[in-house]
């Protein structure tokens, strides 16, 4: 059983930066896809980034493509988002999530395991 901790949300001004972390315990880490979703209040889910098993595919939303990058060390058992330039539109819950299959996590919704989400807040 995976179990998948998010960190590094909180509050920041347009054009700022943030770095989210994703720490995974109690299974085999470099045996699943990552992905990064996020929720806004009203709204639903959607896909953020995702990363291969050993990181050499990234593909992201055209949304934040150029903005964010995601990212992985197999060795700590973690994934990343790097998030520059923050737009007011970028708030919402973000959460990681972990699947085998590349084609379920970057078009479906990823079925194996989820964390609870860090909040973002861009303030324009």
């Amino acid at each position: 059983q995976v179990q998948l901790v998010e960190s590094g949300g909180g509050l920041v001004q347009a054009g700022g930066s943030l770095r989210l972390s994703c720490a995974a315990s109690g299974g085999t880490f470099s045996r699943y896809v990552m992905g990064w979703f996020r929720q806004a209040p009203g709204k639903e889910r959607e896909f953020v980034a995702a990363i291969s098993w050993s990181g050499t595919s990234t593909y992201y939303a055209d949304s934040v493509k150029g903005r964010f990058t995601i990212s992985r060390d197999n060795a700590k058992d973690t994934v990343y988002l790097q998030m520059n330039s923050l737009k007011p539109e970028d708030t919402a819950v973000y959460c990681c999530a972990a699947d085998r299959s590349w084609g379920v996590v970057t078009t479906s919704t990823p079925r194996d395991y989820w964390g609870q989400g860090t909040q973002v807040t861009v303030s324009s």
